[in-house]
This record gives C-alpha cells, structure tokens and sequence, in this order.
C-alpha cells in the first residue's frame, strides 16, 4: 500500500498549570470531540492497591462540585452527544462527542471533575462504585470461560513487582480494602494538569477554542507530575508452563512473550509478524491450522502496544478431538519458521497493508483521530507523530522481523497456558 502524506494539521499548546492541548481542526462535520488521558494507569498501582485507576474511572462519573451524580451523561446526552471513558495499563481516558456548538459543555464538564472533583467524593459513592467494579470483575473475568486467562499470562510472564503483573481490572480483596483516603490521595497525585493530554477534534475555530479550554482548565492549580514508572524487568528464568481447568468444551493454548515497548522499532516489526502470522483468514498459521489440517477452531496472534515493555500473545483453540499438544506443535512450526528466515516480501506487504489500513479506518473518524493525538502526545510528547506513524511500518524489513522473532519468541522466554476443559467429577463437585 502506498503511503500518501497524512493531512493531519494540528497546533500542541501548554497552559501555564502544565495541561498539554492538542487542537485539530476538521470542519467536515458540525462535531468536536473533546479527549482527555491522564498518564495514569494500573501500571502506577502497587501490589495490595490494584484496581484503583480503573475504580477511579468510575468514581469520575458520580459527579463533582458542580456536577450531580449520573449528570455528566444526562448532560451530553441531552444535546445528542456520546460520553466514556476508560482505563489500561498505563492510561485512563474521558471522551465525549458533541455538536460543534456544544463544545463549552463538554469542556465544562471536564474541567470539573479534574479541579474540583474531590468535595463529591463519598463513602456511598465509592462503596457503590467497589461494587460496580467487583461484579463487572466477576462477569468478564472468573464467571466466562477463558476468563482468566490473561490475567494469569502476565502473573507467569512478569514479576510479582511488576506493574503489567496485576489486571487492570483489579483482585477482589484490594478493591474491597480500598479505603476513602486511599481514594483521595490517587487522584491528588495522579489528576492534575500536568499529569494529563487535552485533545479537541473537529469543527472550531482554533483562536477561539484555546480561549475557551483557558477559561476552564487554566484556574486549575498546577502540581508537579508524577516521576514515570520504569519498572525493572528481569529473565523469566526459563519457560513457564501450566494448565488450568475450567467449564469449557474445547482445549485452547495461550502463549506470550515480551516484546519491545511500544514506539520502538521491533515493536512494529512485532506488529507486522503478528498480522502476517494470524491476521485473518489468508495468513498462513490461520490456513494452515484452520483449513488445511483443520486442527485448530481459530487462531489469532497480536501485540500490544504497552508503554514500558510490549505484551506478544499466540491464541489457538483446539477443534473437537485434537489434543493440544498437537495443536501447540503446530503453532511452534510457524514460530520456527519465523526465526529460521526473513519473512516473505509478499506477506509483508499484506501485513502492512493491513495494519496502515487500520489505522487510515480510525482517522476517518473524529473520536478515534482525537484519541490517537491524546496517545502520542502523552507517550511521546509529539502530536505530530501521529502523520509519521505510516513510515513506522514502511521502515520494517524482513530482516527486522526476523530479528524480533529471533530476540523474543523464544520457547526459554515464554510463558504457555493450556485451558482444559473440567473433568466430569470436577463439574460435578
């Protein structure tokens, strides 16, 4: 796919109290989006207090000073917009889309809970909130099948003291400990301007919008941020290996490996090998696994794109009466080949193809167009990275690929889950 240059005009402006502001201005539409990260996420908790960034997201629709409970969706909602947010391992972001006209409110909005956020704070609220928290925990998570599993994939393949070792989501038992001042003290450190990416997208008049983003986050006091995690990281000390029972009906092997932190080089080359493994039905493990020997029910592979250091995952679940160490051997030949010599030129090019196609799908949007400045505007500092982003990828060579499976897919550096399904006396018990 030719790579043509990215029209992504954009102005990056810092206000005195140190709130980043990115402004893009799109007048194709009547719209603004309005995207806030703060550079905090479950990577900033600590064993015994996890769950709490993504507690906190929670806590910021439960009102503020000036905002009553439930009414920040109440208000976009009652002028046609869309309001979320969310949390990961290094980030927690808020977003709303609005009619252009519109755009005071959702800057309003924003700026109340990140200034004035604390009077609303209570114990009933954060004792609703843990619950919320602990049964969508119990849904997703230890209620599904393969629920558990790659929460247990980064307990293996990381460090107890590890931030990427704990879910986002949380244990139980933290979130149950969580106390009010706990509360109170993560967003004193964590919410403040300094700490966090404003982006607006959309139809605005630049001078203006600047004023407005100034006249609502500018009283704002200024803290200094906090330093970044840069956690340690030491060998796995060989492959770690274990299967898990659940109430399932097929055998499933999940596999992961570190990989380079997002933005470096072989991330994209982890990226493109991820799609030109398992990206699809064309790829070769899905062909191969799924059509050809029919083996495998589906196959997928991908990395994350993880700030201190980059998760590279390999799923496969078992068709009916295949047993995994089949299947496993079967995925192991595809890995194997990857470090034994430079991937394809062709296959390259449909990795890349597709990864740029990706990513030209989320700029056609201005939610997604707003995120992307927030991401790299918080990781890097530089919004315009987003136009550079193709050359990433144009950059990655076979050699490079192969240089990444080599360095990081081996089978001493990795960790294998195998979900089997529960025996009759266990289902029974």
């Amino acid at each position: 796919m030719s790579t043509h240059p990215l029209h992504l005009e954009h102005e990056l402006h810092t206000l005195a109290n140190g709130l980043r502001v990115v402004l893009h201005r799109d007048n194709s539409l009547p719209l603004v989006a309005v995207n806030l990260w703060y550079h905090v996420g479950s990577k900033n908790e600590r064993p015994g207090r996890t769950g709490f960034a993504h507690l906190f997201e929670h806590m910021l629709f439960q009102g503020s000073e000036n905002v009553g409970t439930n009414d920040h969706f109440r208000y976009i909602q009652q002028v046609g917009g869309s309001a979320n947010g969310s949390t990961w391992y290094d980030r927690t972001n808020y977003y709303e889309t609005l009619p252009s006209h519109n755009l005071r409110l959702g800057l309003w909005l924003e700026s109340d809970r990140m200034g004035y956020l604390l009077p609303a704070i209570t114990q009933e609220k954060l004792d609703m909130q843990r619950s919320v928290v602990i049964n969508e925990r119990r849904q997703r998570i230890d209620n599904r099948p393969y629920g558990t599993a790659y929460e247990r994939l980064n307990e293996l393949l990381y460090p107890a003291d590890h931030p990427y070792h704990w879910p986002v989501i949380g244990y139980i038992e933290d979130l149950e400990a969580a106390t009010l001042e706990d509360v109170q003290d993560f967003f004193r450190t964590y919410y403040s301007p300094a700490n966090a990416v404003l982006t607006l997208a959309g139809d605005f008049e630049t001078p203006a919008a600047l004023e407005e983003v100034e006249r609502f986050f500018g009283p704002i006091p200024g803290v200094e941020p906090p330093p970044p995690v840069i956690p340690p990281l030491h060998s796995l000390g060989g492959e770690q290996r274990e299967v898990i029972e659940d109430a399932i009906q097929l055998p499933r092997i999940y596999m992961g490996f570190r990989a380079p932190a997002f933005g470096e080089p072989l991330w994209y080359a982890a990226d493109l090998l991820s799609t030109a493994l398992a990206g699809g039905k064309a790829s070769p493990m899905y062909q191969d696994l799924v059509y050809d020997r029919q083996i495998a029910q589906d196959v997928s592979c991908f990395v994350l794109p993880l700030e201190a250091v980059a998760t590279f995952f390999i799923v496969a679940t078992c068709s009916p009466g295949v047993e995994p160490a089949v299947l496993e051997a079967a995925v192991q030949s595809h890995i194997d080949r990857a470090m034994a010599k430079p991937l394809a030129e062709e296959d390259l090019a449909r990795a890349r193809n597709k990864a740029l196609t990706d990513l030209f799908r989320e700029l056609q949007t201005l939610d997604s167009k707003a995120d992307l400045f927030s991401e790299l505007t918080t990781y890097f500092n530089d919004p315009g990275r987003l136009r550079r982003e193709p050359e990433h990828y144009d950059r990655v060579t076979p050699e490079a690929v192969q240089r990444f499976a080599t360095q990081h897919l081996q089978s001493a550096d990795r960790v294998v889950l195998t979900f089997v399904p529960k025996s009759e006396a266990a289902r029974e018990s």
